[in-house]
């Protein structure tokens, strides 16, 4: 890569060795993750649109403090490990899937009675919640809150430059420049980007140029519109 691709980005490991880079975007979520074990609320939740790093940001969580992770959808599963472990816990998707409210309840009880932590993600705030039980929102309304927020050019542009590195494509700044502001603005989206101009780069036997990238973006982005597949 390009000494002048270099980015300085503060980040910490994740389960699997990715990293998991922090900009004013994520920041919270990260000082959550990095405060723990010393938590003041035995119960967290992390809050952003899909695409936007929670999975990741479980990852790593579950790599420094040795967490069960299940779906929503598995929550008496989860309910069912916790009263037999007594450890902590993280739950994804919560308005994403339906699950068993009283088992999420319990599951929250458990938690703050034996003193282990709970980590909720979800793409809406926890008051959007399609949730029917009472003390189910009550104990949710009282959880710490943290909200990842869409990624921002800094995060996007370390998130480009690694995904690059990683597929060994040597491209110059002005190939990142270039993608910033046309790329979808999701962890999600610059992953495609790259993987759409590494399969053609490959197939044409070319370098990753701003020209390049300008002739293949804009047709990715239009098979996408059209549901067709390049």
């Amino acid at each position: 890569m390009s000494p002048q691709l270099a980015f300085e980005l503060p980040h910490v490991p994740a389960l699997g060795g990715d990293d998991f880079y922090v900009s004013a975007s994520n920041n919270l979520a990260a000082k959550l993750v990095s405060d723990w074990p010393d938590w003041t609320n035995p119960i967290s939740i992390v809050t952003g649109p899909q695409g936007t790093g929670k999975t990741h940001l479980v990852n790593v969580w579950r790599a420094r403090s040795g967490a069960a992770c299940y779906t929503a959808k598995d929550m008496k599963v989860a309910v069912a490990t916790a009263v037999n472990e007594l450890g902590p816990v993280a739950i994804e998707d919560l308005d994403h899937a339906a699950f068993d409210e009283h088992s999420a309840f319990h599951l929250l009880n458990l938690a703050r009675e034996h003193k282990f932590d709970v980590l909720l993600t979800g793409r809406r705030p926890p008051g959007e919640w399609e949730i029917k039980l009472p003390d189910l929102r009550s104990r949710l309304r009282s959880a710490a809150l943290v909200t990842i927020e869409t990624p921002d050019e800094a995060l996007l542009r370390a998130v480009l430059v690694k995904l690059f590195a990683d597929r060994q494509l040597s491209v110059t700044p002005d190939v990142v420049d270039y993608l910033l502001p046309r790329i979808e603005r999701t962890m999600a989206g610059a992953q495609q980007a790259v993987a759409a101009l590494d399969k053609a780069a490959f197939a044409e036997r070319r370098a990753v140029t701003r020209a390049f990238a300008a002739r293949v973006i804009p047709a990715m982005i239009t098979y996408e519109a059209s549901g067709e597949t390049p």
